[in-house]
């Protein structure tokens, strides 16, 4: 079991993400066996296992077979961890995206409220002039 539990995301655009990549079936075995890969019970199983294979030798010194098979899972697993740093890279880009989208529309609101205290700014000035020109001189 890891230390940190699996979360679901929470983030619109990673919710959606998500569900994009669940919609496939090669996506859902690889996250599977990645995270399985990722899991102490991992570490046990290939623990008991090798333990089983010296103990019981099944095969003799210097285990070639089992050499050939650990050698044959590693690269697997390589390329799933792989395609896991992908996979949390696109995460990445999709958050830096929605990031860049809310800053725009944030630079456009800005732009709007500078506009509007402008104007606000030049009716002030303007009402000041008014209220200065109707004033009786004494």
């Amino acid at each position: 079991m890891s230390i940190r539990p699996s979360e679901k995301p929470q983030h619109p655009a990673l919710v959606a993400a998500s569900q994009e990549r669940a919609s496939k079936l090669q996506n859902r075995v690889a996250d599977a066996i990645t995270k399985f890969a990722g899991s102490m019970l991992f570490v046990y199983v290939h623990m008991l296992w090798f333990g089983v294979w010296i103990i019981f030798r099944v095969e003799k010194y210097p285990f070639g077979l089992l050499t050939m098979i650990v050698s044959l899972e590693a690269i697997f697993l390589s390329t799933f961890v792989m395609i896991s740093q992908n996979r949390a890279d696109a995460k990445r880009q999709i958050l830096a995206d929605h990031e860049w989208e809310i800053v725009q529309t944030e630079e456009s609101q800005n732009e709007q409220l500078l506009q509007i205290s402008q104007q606000i700014l030049d009716l002030t000035k303007a009402v000041h002039e008014i209220t200065v020109q109707k004033r009786p001189t004494s």
